[in-house]
Parts: structure tokens; C-alpha cells; sequence
């Protein structure tokens, strides 16, 4: 198979659909990546994210139910694939095998 990787905003992107498991829609996910990570997110960057993830078949997409709060809009609703799991695992071992193999162990900045 080929090897599809992903850059760090996609990857953060996968992870919160994950992280949102059964409620990762564009506004949700742009609000929890900026609650979690601090960054400064826009809504058209999620969603280009999202959409190259679901090209990729990282992640699928349906049509959620109409809602009274979104002036009875439907929501995007986006869950992961296997392979955008299996991807996700193969980062993580990558990053651990090479964090493992470092000379000496990182140290955190006490201050910058």
C-alpha cells in the first residue's frame, strides 16, 4: 500500500475527530484544537484539512440530523478510518522509536 503521511495541522486535525468521537464537525473541531493546543485556528483551515484527509480515506463524512440551534442546517459530521487509525499508530511509534533512540533525554525549558 501506498504510504500517505500527514503534516502536523492534519495530524492535530485527525486526532481531535477522534478526540470529538461521534460529534467532530467543522466549528466543534476548530474550537477544541484552539481549547487544547492554544494555536490560532480558522474555520476554512479545518476545513481544507478535513477535506484532504477524507481524499486521503483518513476520514469519512455524513450528513447530520437538522438542528433548531443552526437555524435547521445540517452538520458535516466526520469519523475516522482504519487507515487514518493505522496512520496515527504508525506516527506514534515512529516518534517513540526515535525519541527512544536520542543520545539523552529532552528537557523542558524551565524558562524561553
Amino acid at each position: 500500500m501506498k504510504r500517505t503521511y500527514l503534516g502536523e495541522f492534519e495530524e492535530i486535525v485527525l486526532l481531535t475527530v477522534v478526540l470529538l468521537e461521534g460529534n467532530a464537525y467543522g466549528v466543534a473541531i476548530t474550537h477544541e484544537i484552539i481549547e487544547q493546543t492554544g494555536r490560532s485556528v480558522r474555520l476554512n483551515q479545518v476545513h481544507a484539512a478535513l477535506q484532504r484527509l477524507e481524499e486521503k480515506g483518513m476520514v469519512n463524512s455524513r450528513m447530520g440530523e437538522a438542528t433548531a440551534e443552526r437555524g435547521g442546517r445540517r452538520k458535516r459530521l466526520f469519523t475516522i478510518t482504519a487507515y487514518g487509525e493505522q496512520t496515527l499508530l504508525d506516527i506514534q511509534a515512529i516518534r517513540s522509536q526515535l525519541l527512544h533512540l536520542l543520545p539523552r533525554p529532552l528537557k523542558p525549558l524551565t524558562s524561553i
